[in-house]
């Protein structure tokens, strides 16, 4: 994940990536799943429905954003 990150330009360390995550699980708009792949427990994160209703109105209210600054 970090990797996409970076590859889009941001540039993130796990030390603030995972809190992220953890928040965002707490909150209920992911799920984790512990994975063993070649020894090492992986976590692996997928979207909620609220989640993707949480995602759906950022970009709404992002692209609300960019319409107002790029007018």
């Amino acid at each position: 994940m970090l990797e996409e990150l970076k590859h889009h330009g941001y540039n993130l360390s796990a030390g603030t990536l995972y809190p992220v995550l953890h928040t965002m699980e707490k909150e209920e708009l992911l799920i984790r799943e512990d994975r063993l792949v070649d020894g090492k427990i992986r976590k692996y994160y997928t979207i909620t429905p609220l989640g993707a209703e949480v995602l759906d109105e950022a970009r709404k209210k992002a692209y609300e954003l960019f319409r107002e600054i790029s007018d």
